[in-house]
């Protein structure tokens, strides 16, 4: 049965990062920085990326909506929350209306991961599931 689960949810178009996911690597990644700095850091990241485009920034809700063209059409919701004075979490929820044979979840889920890769490149990383 656990073979059916998994060919099931290479067709998910919804992909997101939280600390319950069974999925190390869609886990939610803590950095040693405030809100502010992460913050700013990811906004400077999109807003760099020729394949997006910010929407929406909500700084009070610690929020980036961006619209990804490239390599699938798809839209990204960034979520910023301080834990501690200068530790920082981020999540993502990513969706795609596009349809693929072979399964868009495996795509969305390497997008997430990359955008996890070059923000540890600018903060440190402390580790994932935390306790808040």
């Amino acid at each position: 049965m656990a073979i059916f689960g998994n060919l099931f949810i290479r067709f998910n178009k919804h992909v997101e990062t939280s600390d319950q996911n069974s999925d190390d690597s869609l886990k939610t990644h803590y950095y040693k920085a405030s809100h502010k700095q992460l913050f700013e850091s990811v906004e400077k990241l999109f807003r760099s990326d020729a394949d997006c485009r910010i929407t929406t920034v909500s700084k009070d809700r610690g929020e980036i909506a961006v619209e990804v063209s490239k390599p699938i059409p798809c839209f990204l919701i960034v979520t910023i929350v301080s834990v501690r004075p200068m530790e920082t979490g981020v999540d993502f929820t990513i969706s795609s209306e596009k349809f693929s044979l072979l399964g868009i979840f495996p795509t969305l889920k390497r997008r997430i991961n990359s955008y996890y890769e070059r923000i540890n490149q600018l903060h440190t990383f402390t580790g994932i599931k935390k306790t808040r």
